[in-house]
């Protein structure tokens, strides 16, 4: 598997550091870059092709984000050739129906909701950091 960088793109201060706290004790060490609205996660991802890292890269998205939502941001990546195959994972604590299977109309790769029970919450997050670190991801050359 070629390595991979994390964007964490979420608003709220305790849960972007309970997120990354808890994918490094699921095991992940891989290099994770925090913003916290939506807007800058475009800036970041503009930035990180630009780049021509040979990283992947995957994204884990909050949907209500200030400057510019989620959604605005899953569905601008997902229209954009060069962006369509970056994994995106919604990590809301958005539980509606209506609200998840637009987030797969957009083009969303996986949806997991943010539990409200702490011990829940940091449970989820070691899960997907389990699953995180054997999923393989697109060549970001080809």
């Amino acid at each position: 598997m070629n390595y991979m960088k994390i964007l964490l793109v979420e608003d709220d201060e305790g849960h972007a550091t309970l997120v990354r706290m808890n994918l490094r004790e699921a095991g992940l060490d891989n290099e994770i870059q925090h913003v916290s609205d939506g807007q800058a996660a475009l800036d970041y991802i503009d930035h990180f092709l630009a780049s021509k890292e040979a990283d992947s890269l995957l994204i884990l998205l909050d949907l209500n984000l200030p400057v510019l939502d989620g959604y605005a941001v899953l569905e601008s990546l997902k229209q954009n050739h060069l962006t369509r195959r970056i994994p995106i994972i919604v990590l809301t604590s958005t539980d509606d129906d209506r609200e998840i299977n637009h987030c797969y109309e957009l083009g969303c790769n996986v949806y997991l909701r943010k539990p409200v029970n702490y011990t829940d919450f940091v449970q989820a997050v070691k899960s997907l950091g389990l699953f995180l670190s054997v999923i393989e991801l697109p060549d970001p050359q080809s």
